[in-house]
């Protein structure tokens, strides 16, 4: 049996070139880039309510790491280091060794070093903090969105949430959105400049973009037929019912929602023509109160189902 200190440095314990002091002492050191603001993020995953007992583990690695990374997206930040605190019922090796497979490989994508954590005995349970690295005065904010302007989302919505409410119709992309999610971190670097606002599609489209107007003090109309949907959502086994709760309130696309003024369309479709990413223009921000109106393609409205809450009734 792994005692706690031979599974951190077995599994965890790789070299860590951009930190001054990395796994291995009470805490890391890291030291930031001159002229730059630091963002920080965490997320954690519990097992029977994020993930089920026998998902395969490198999946999970790459999602703990994933749903953060996604963070620093929506604030245009550069990811630099992170922390993993894992709980585990036994120190399964064939377990583990997934596990880090997957974190480690996102992580190589991404220039991000692990540099500590903790590890503990106990129901499974992943939790990553992130920090990231934005130019003084640029990152992004929900709070930025400004009446008249765009409302934009990067590529597909829904097929992570038809994934988990209905397996049997979803094909296998939409099954890898749910288990390995892709940050958009590229897009939301890129966005520095032009987005006046953004959030990441981790609880639905309606309620995150409603962060956002309730941040920025503004309201905001949205085109249903405009969102994009993702392929799997138009199945003759998906009903309307269900692709609309998947579009409007699904979780885990780990898409961008972002504002934009007119005035930057051309270079945001740019953007996306060079990232190879999807961008569709899907609404308008206006003045008023906080409010999010969803209307079809007559101008009917269409009242948007909840999106998720860990302590909603």
């Amino acid at each position: 049996m792994l005692s706690e200190f031979e599974l951190v440095r077995r599994y965890f314990g790789r070299a860590a070139p951009s930190a001054l002091l990395g796994v291995g002492d009470d805490a890391a050191i890291v030291r930031p880039t001159p002229g730059a603001e630091l963002a920080f993020a965490t997320d954690l995953l519990l097992e029977g309510r994020h993930f089920r007992p026998h998902d395969d583990p490198r999946a999970l690695g790459h999602k703990a790491l994933a749903v953060n990374l996604s963070d620093m997206a929506a604030m245009g930040a550069r990811p630099r280091w992170a922390l993993l605190a894992i709980a585990l019922p036994e120190a399964d090796e064939a377990w583990l060794a997934a596990f880090a497979e997957g974190l480690y490989a996102l992580a190589a994508r991404f220039g991000v070093d692990l540099v500590g954590g903790d590890t503990t005995r106990g129901p499974r349970t992943l939790c990553v903090a992130i920090l990231g690295e934005v130019p003084a005065g640029e990152a992004l904010r929900r709070a930025g969105a400004r009446p008249g302007d765009d409302v934009w989302v990067s590529g597909e919505l829904g097929g992570a949430a038809l994934a988990l409410a209905r397996p049997s119709e979803a094909d296998a992309d939409a099954a890898r959105r749910l288990a390995a999610p892709e940050p958009r971190v590229a897009l939301g670097e890129r966005l520095r400049g032009l987005a006046s606002s953004a959030i990441d599609v981790s609880d639905g489209f309606a309620q995150d973009l409603g962060h956002i107007l309730a941040a920025s003090g503004v309201r905001a109309r949205v085109r249903y037929e405009a969102l994009p949907r993702h392929a799997a959502l138009e199945r003759p086994g998906v009903d309307e019912a269900l692709r609309r709760r998947c579009v409007l309130a699904g979780g885990d696309d780990y898409e961008l929602v972002f504002t934009a003024a007119p005035a930057a369309r051309a270079a945001i479709e740019d953007v996306g023509r060079a990232l190879g990413v999807r961008l569709s223009r899907v609404g308008t921000i206006e003045i008023g109160a906080p409010q999010l109106a969803i209307v079809d393609a007559r101008g009917a409205p269409i009242e948007p189902p909840r999106g998720f809450d860990h302590f909603a009734a």
